[in-house]
């Protein structure tokens, strides 16, 4: 399965819902062409916003860590501000610690 990471904080809520937006086109683009994929944005945006629930790294950390132990592969849609998205630096270390394959991607993929 895919764990597919993106940005996602931002002070501006337009800019968080393009990432919202922008990811899940890939996910729906990846799993047209026959992949299992989660992206913990596409999955976690909608319940955050209805259950008034933090977006940040700090929150969703647990979480993430038990999705990414699901996963042998992390794709990393490089959105603009991914660089110094603490979420993508954070899964990206997790990736590497654990040894999955890891993936990067233009968001015009």
């Amino acid at each position: 399965m895919i764990y597919l990471a993106t940005p996602y904080s931002h002070r501006d809520p337009a800019v968080k819902q393009a990432r919202f937006e922008a990811v899940n086109k890939i996910a729906a683009d990846l799993m047209r062409a026959g992949e299992h994929v989660f992206s913990p944005i596409s999955h976690t945006h909608p319940i955050a916003l209805a259950g008034d629930l933090p977006g940040g790294w700090d929150y969703w950390e647990a979480y993430d860590r038990v999705m990414l132990a699901a996963c042998d592969t992390l794709i990393v849609l490089m959105l603009p501000g991914w660089i110094e998205s603490t979420g993508v630096c954070a899964e990206i270390k997790i990736a590497r610690e654990t040894g999955m394959i890891i993936e990067y991607m233009e968001p015009s993929e």
